[in-house]
């Protein structure tokens, strides 16, 4: 597999790996120094894992009085399914903007905002929802906002403006702009996670085969890499360890996840999975890495009851340890999972559904939605803070 560096940084070499990658917890090479966050970030408490603030029974007070529900918004429908996780039950659905793509928890952990992104217009706009009551909220307008990230210090939300291909920085409460940075390299720019630092973020490029890394406060993209010329990334994650970032490809080599070291921005492997490698959820203990295959590598509307399964990687090993096929297919695409754990519940974006897996056996429930599913949220979650997209908690 051929990886290079996006003719937009200029330069840059060419590299051929293997389909093996570093483990991203290695028991000779775990991380003990203290992590050096970046001003106005909460520390990392456990530098070998930065997720365990987001362990079982860790809620913030911020959470207090938040209803258990699963928010999920349809695209096609511009619409919002309010589904009970005890009963598997959706006991309401609210209008929201044009072409809601996440429900995204804030930084501060006391809003759900649902990003209408308005593909085709100019009517984006973010319709905030009290998690404490499940209703929504008067929308504000917003520039094409496909998905939204908060910086580690909660200054600013980051709105992914894919089709304008820029970030816009803005206030993280009233979505004032304060700034913005045009990304002409990074075409189909959508996911992201931020290094174990705070110090930057790695987004990838779904039309351009790539991924950049750019610095949040001095708002530059400082880094730029192309994975294959087959390459269709997708989401980003850091690991427990900050030591690696998993990339999503939808296509190359039959689908799989990309290992990169976020400091050099080199590959260091490739993880097969199967075709339509799309999002990820991290397991509630920091162990395990859960890929959503979406059975085809379509970036359009893809084939209803498609191949569509959930891969299981293990950090340690990297592993794939367990992949949970869907009865009569399926195409399982983003999500979260439970606070406790034990259920992983993702979107089936071409089968208006969503699937809720057992996480220990991988046993599958299947719930009708309205048109499209994308970027379900499960609320509340764990965590001291929400860097965004559904729930990327620390």
């Amino acid at each position: 597999m051929a990886v290079g560096v996006l003719a937009a940084c200029g330069g840059g070499q060419t590299s051929s790996l293997g389909t093996s990658a570093r483990p991203a917890t290695a028991d000779s090479d775990l991380r003990t120094a203290t992590v050096h966050t970046v001003p106005g970030m909460p520390r990392v408490v456990n530098p070998n894992n930065q997720y365990s603030q987001a362990g079982r029974g860790k809620f913030s007070p911020a959470t207090k009085g938040a209803l258990d529900r699963v928010y999920v918004p349809n695209l096609k429908s511009d619409d919002v399914d309010v589904i009970d996780p005890k009963t598997l039950k959706v006991i309401g659905r609210f209008p929201v903007g044009v072409d809601p793509q996440h429900v995204v928890p804030s930084y501060d952990l006391k809003t759900l905002w649902v990003a209408n992104e308005d593909v085709n217009g100019t009517n984006g706009s973010v319709t905030p929802i009290n998690p404490k009551t499940g209703l929504p909220g008067p929308s504000i307008p917003v520039d094409d906002p496909y998905n939204l990230y908060f910086t580690p210090d909660g200054r600013s939300v980051i709105v992914v403006a894919e089709t304008l291909k820029r970030l816009d920085f803005r206030d993280p409460h009233t979505f004032a702009l304060q700034a913005s940075l045009p990304l002409p390299q990074c075409a189909g720019v959508n996911h992201g996670d931020f290094s174990i630092d705070g110090s930057y973020l790695i987004l990838s490029c779904e039309f351009q085969r790539g991924i950049i890394k750019v610095d949040w406060r001095t708002h530059q993209v400082v880094g730029a890499l192309t994975l294959a010329p087959d390459s269709i990334p997708q989401d980003v994650r850091d690991s427990p360890n900050g030591k690696t970032f998993y990339v999503a490809d939808l296509l190359h080599d039959g689908g799989g996840v990309w290992t990169v070291d976020g400091t050099t921005l080199t590959p260091t492997g490739f993880i097969p999975t199967a075709l339509g490698a799309h999002g990820f959820v991290v397991s509630r203990n920091g162990k395990e890495l859960y890929i959503a295959n979406r059975g085809s590598s379509t970036q359009a509307i893809g084939p209803a009851h498609g191949p569509g399964s959930v891969s299981v990687l293990n950090f340690a090993t990297n592993k794939i340890v367990a992949t949970w096929d869907i009865p009569g297919g399926g195409s399982p695409d983003m999500g979260d999972i439970t606070p406790d754990g034990g259920e992983l519940w993702l979107s089936g974006r071409f089968d208006n559904v969503v699937y809720v897996f057992d996480t220990t056996s991988g046993a599958e429930v299947t719930i009708p939605v309205d048109e499209e599913p994308h970027g379900v949220a499960v609320w509340p979650q764990p965590g001291r803070y929400s860097l965004g997209h559904t729930g990327i908690m620390r």
